[in-house]
């Protein structure tokens, strides 16, 4: 059986990417133009999934009901943005170019590029496991970068304009300064480079991630349980982290998935709260203003936070 993702690839591939390739005298791009085009077919497949999971919760059990709901129209708009086009970009085109110099220049030097495998020969053979493990890293590594983000004046400057949001929804995840975003596949493709993630597992292993961060930003009264909820991050957990009260008291729940990272440093809130979120230092454009001016808010409120810094100075 041919798969329909890879036959829906091939067709906008051979469609519409070979000709705009040759046009331009681009076609030496032509093999990572396939990778990207596959990617991005799964990432408009894992976006329905999302919003076909996501979408009856938020109806059956609602935190909160919207008489307008505009500003969750350009988060929409930043999730296609990032899932389909960005994302698989960065997450193929560009991780595969740099492994692929990175692992030459490794060889030639007389050394062995680095696998998790060679340093735990066990997961050899075992390609479920070896996935489930590297998940786990970048997930690791995912709540220092998100708890680290919220510490620095000059970088909450760039992250608020995710917590801006007073309407939190699944869509919501995407929601992000473009300059956090960059910082965030910098730091993951880092790691991942670090511990010899295949370039064809990354962007797999992003998108699974990515899709229970969605699942977490759902406006739905859903817990997972006393147990469950210490297994994976639910949108009862992660509503703590965006919630109002925490800008006015000890920042909890910065885990993407996993919330043991919160356990394990003491950063959990497992109360029953569902509290409003939003971020009421900001200003009016990084919660309800287009994309653009939530862009501009995020590098204005940076510029601030750079200058505060020069002036203590």
């Amino acid at each position: 059986m041919v798969d329909p993702l890879d036959l829906t690839a091939g067709w906008l591939h051979e469609t519409f990417i070979i000709p705009v390739l040759y046009s331009l005298g681009l076609m030496r791009w032509e093999e990572l133009a396939q990778g990207w085009i596959l990617f991005a077919v799964y990432g408009a497949v894992q976006v329905a999934l999302t919003l076909a999971i996501c979408l009856p919760l938020e109806r059956w059990r609602p935190v909160e009901r919207w008489p307008d709901k505009s500003a969750v129209g350009v988060d929409i708009f930043y999730t296609i943005l990032s899932r389909v086009g960005v994302l698989p970009l960065v997450t193929f085109v560009l991780f595969y170019k740099v492994q692929v110099a990175l692992n030459g220049w490794i060889t030639d030097h007389g050394w062995i590029p680095p696998t998790l495998e060679a340093l735990f020969p066990g997961l050899l053979g075992h390609a479920v496991v070896t996935f489930v493990v590297y998940a786990i890293i970048l997930d690791c590594a995912d709540y220092w970068r998100h708890r680290v983000s919220h510490q620095f004046r000059w970088w909450w400057a760039l992250h608020s304009v995710h917590h801006a949001q007073r309407q939190m929804t699944f869509w919501s995840d995407d929601r992000n300064h473009f300059l956090d975003d960059l910082i965030a596949f910098v730091w993951f493709g880092v790691i991942a480079l670090a511990i010899g993630v295949p370039p064809m597992q990354f962007p797999v292993l992003v998108l699974v991630l990515r899709f229970v961060e969605s699942l977490s930003h759902a406006n739905a009264r859903v817990s997972f349980g006393v147990v469950g909820e210490r297994l994976l991050v639910s949108p009862r957990f992660h509503r703590a982290h965006h919630g109002v009260l925490a800008h006015g008291r000890r920042s909890c729940n910065y885990g993407a998935v996993l919330p043991w990272w919160d356990m394990l440093f003491g950063t959990a809130d497992f109360s029953g709260e569902y509290v409003p979120t939003g971020d009421p230092t900001g200003d009016e454009a990084s919660a309800t203003g287009s994309w653009l001016a939530q862009q501009r808010s995020g590098l204005r409120r940076l510029w601030r936070s750079l200058g505060s810094h020069r002036k203590e100075a």
